[in-house]
């Protein structure tokens, strides 16, 4: 093998081995950002499904005050949102999620009462019943 044929080789495997960093970079690189997308979704998609339970549980909350749970239907919305967050949510969610839904069944079952009074309670400080659930939620989603 001469000298030409060596130097010839020698900048043929220089340009192929430069290729293949190429390549290779942009592989990872669009690899890093489907998965950063997917990740992006994966939290969007969490925050309106943990949106919408807060916002059903505050409806049902609303109407526990004041009446009792005359038509099990009430909860079915709650209940399937739950199902879905049980599909996606981290273990400490659905925990206080269940949590919840215990609490707004118990206020279904309390005794009418004036809201004003309820407030003068001493049970007063226990009012936000998605306290703690909006609490685990904001954490499980700050990255």
């Amino acid at each position: 093998m001469g000298p030409a044929t060596l130097s010839a080789l020698s900048a043929l495997a220089g340009s192929m081995i430069g290729a293949l960093g190429g390549i290779v970079t942009t592989w990872l690189t669009m690899f890093a950002q489907e998965r950063a997308r997917r990740n992006e979704h994966a939290v969007s998609h969490r925050e309106s499904l943990y949106g919408d339970f807060v916002d059903e549980a505050s409806r049902i909350f609303s109407d526990a005050l004041s009446h009792k749970l005359e038509d099990a239907s009430k909860l079915v919305k709650l209940y399937a949102i739950l199902s879905k967050l049980r599909l996606f949510a981290p273990a400490d969610v659905l925990l206080a999620a269940d949590h919840v839904v215990e609490r707004l069944i118990q206020t279904y079952e309390m005794p009418e009462t004036d809201f004003r009074s309820l407030i003068k309670a001493e049970t007063a400080r226990n009012l936000d019943v998605l306290r703690t659930f909006s609490d685990v939620c904001r954490k499980g989603l700050v990255v």
